[in-house]
């Protein structure tokens, strides 16, 4: 009898299946790793970069706005020095001795009659007036600065009477009730000229008298003098009298002419618009005075900023701008000049509004960013004021001032910096557009694009307009160009 094996037939049974299954794993693993593995020749292939192509990029409709941003710096406009003309006090006072007692406050703002400042006790005056103060002004002064000083007086309510630009009696006494009211004493004549005065005065009495003896016989002689010789001798007597007390009594009317209270030269300073504010302080206290004593500007807020020849070349007076604050807040500005002093005058004169954009250099070739104003940059253009009208190198950087009536938060952030956005242009509606170096121009000077169609390359004139940031407005010359058709911009 035969022993049994325990499970015999269905161990064999799991024996084969996992045979087979360890057959079939093995199988479809080779299979697998076969796939997976190259030749050289096949991975050297398989890496090869992709047929070369023209790069395109879909034509897009949309509202197009150009503008010029730049970073400027914020500062009071129309900043000017002052200089004092002469020395403070009377006449013959010298100005290398006399010391700044009171400085000049830097903020404050300075209307007609303000007092700047005062030097070894005496005041500095602000008045209005186109013309400087050059001299010291007193009776017989004539001309346009006495004018200026007689309409001054009239403003701040002390009446000189005719306002004739001659200095008389009615000015020099408007002046002293002037500095009077402000506190300080006119100056009217010294010990210096008193002394003087009273010198030429005796002078003309002593004159006066020796005639008198003469004419009465109280000569030298005594009246007893007799014959043809003594007659002659008392009539040159006589004649030499005259002439003395004719010479005294010149002296004395030429220095009453120029005696009386006066204005003098450092104590009065003229300038052609108030109010001012008083930007900065140059001198010291105690110290002397040379050269300027101080910088005023308007209490205008202005923001000074540079942009380039490209941006420049699309601005114009009267734009409106975005200013905003190094704190975020913003305000509302206008351009009040572009490039020099005489580049407005310049630009007005080849006014034209933002033209043709995009205009390349060769056939072939893509439009530059300075022909059709790439970036956040100027509408491109021919018509574009600013550069050959406004100096000798057109490439150069343009200057532009924005003012600013309500200046808000940058009233108090004189030298800060702020951002200036300026529209310089915008379509009316959505339009075609391409980027900039889509544009060629050929030869003819007339622009085109480049359309890949049906794996073709077809060529589209168009006319270019606005241009702002990289993208130029296109218009079609026969409708073949719209909306998602894909324009070359390179290869």
């Amino acid at each position: 009898m035969t022993p049994r094996v325990p499970g015999g037939p269905a161990r064999r049974s799991r024996q084969v299946a996992i045979v087979v299954g360890v057959v079939a794993a093995v199988g479809a693993g080779g299979w697998f790793t076969g796939t997976q593995m190259q030749s050289p020749a096949d991975a050297a292939a398989a890496h090869q970069p992709p047929k070369a192509g023209p790069v395109t990029v879909a034509v897009a409709r949309q509202k197009l706005t150009a503008t010029v941003v730049a970073q400027g710096t914020v500062e009071f406009g129309a900043p000017q020095g002052i200089s004092l003309s002469g020395p403070v006090g009377s006449t013959g006072e010298d100005e290398s001795t006399q010391r700044v007692t009171k400085l000049p406050a830097e903020g404050q703002t300075l209307t007609e009659g303000s007092v700047l400042m005062q030097v070894s006790g005496r005041p500095v005056f602000v008045l209005r007036g186109s013309v400087p103060m050059y001299r010291s002004l007193g009776p017989d002064s004539s001309g346009e600065d006495v004018r200026q000083l007689q309409s001054a007086l009239r403003r701040l309510g002390h009446d000189p009477g005719a306002v004739s630009g001659d200095y008389r009696e009615g000015t020099a006494a408007a002046v002293g009730r002037w500095y009077e009211s402000k506190g300080h004493e006119p100056q009217s004549p010294g010990v210096a000229d008193r002394q003087q005065r009273g010198d030429l005065e005796a002078a003309v009495s002593s004159a006066r008298l020796a005639l008198l003896d003469l004419q009465t016989g109280g000569g030298e002689d005594g009246g007893t003098a007799t014959g043809a010789g003594s007659g002659e001798a008392a009539d040159l007597r006589l004649r030499a009298a005259r002439q003395e007390l004719d010479r005294a009594n010149a002296a004395l009317n030429a220095f009453m002419a120029t005696y009386g209270t006066k204005v003098p030269a450092g104590e009065v300073v003229f300038l052609p618009e108030l109010p001012v504010r008083v930007d900065k302080v140059k001198v010291k206290l105690g110290g002397s005075l040379e050269g300027e004593v101080a910088t005023v500007t308007s209490s205008d807020v202005v923001v000074q900023a540079t942009v380039p020849a490209t941006d420049g070349a699309a601005l114009r007076e009267g734009m409106e701008a975005r200013i905003e604050a190094a704190d975020g807040r913003q305000v509302r500005g206008v351009v009040s000049r572009v490039g020099g002093v005489d580049a407005g005058r310049a630009g007005d004169e080849a006014g034209a509004a933002p033209g043709e954009a995009g205009k390349a250099g060769t056939d072939g070739e893509p439009a530059g960013a300075g022909e059709a104003a790439g970036g956040e940059g100027a509408a491109g253009g021919e018509g574009a004021a600013g550069g050959e009208g406004a100096g000798a190198d057109p490439a150069a950087p343009v200057p532009l001032e924005i003012s600013v009536a309500e200046p808000g938060p940058l009233r108090n952030q004189s030298g800060g910096v702020a951002k200036v956005t300026i529209e310089v242009g915008a379509s009316e509606e959505s339009v075609l557009v391409v980027p900039v170096a889509a544009v060629r121009t050929s030869t003819d000077g007339k622009a085109r694009v480049q359309v890949r169609r049906d794996g073709r390359t077809v060529t589209v004139p168009v006319t270019v307009g606005l241009a702002a940031a990289g993208l130029v407005e296109v218009t079609p010359g026969d409708g073949a160009l719209d909306e998602g058709d894909r324009v070359v911009v390179g290869r």
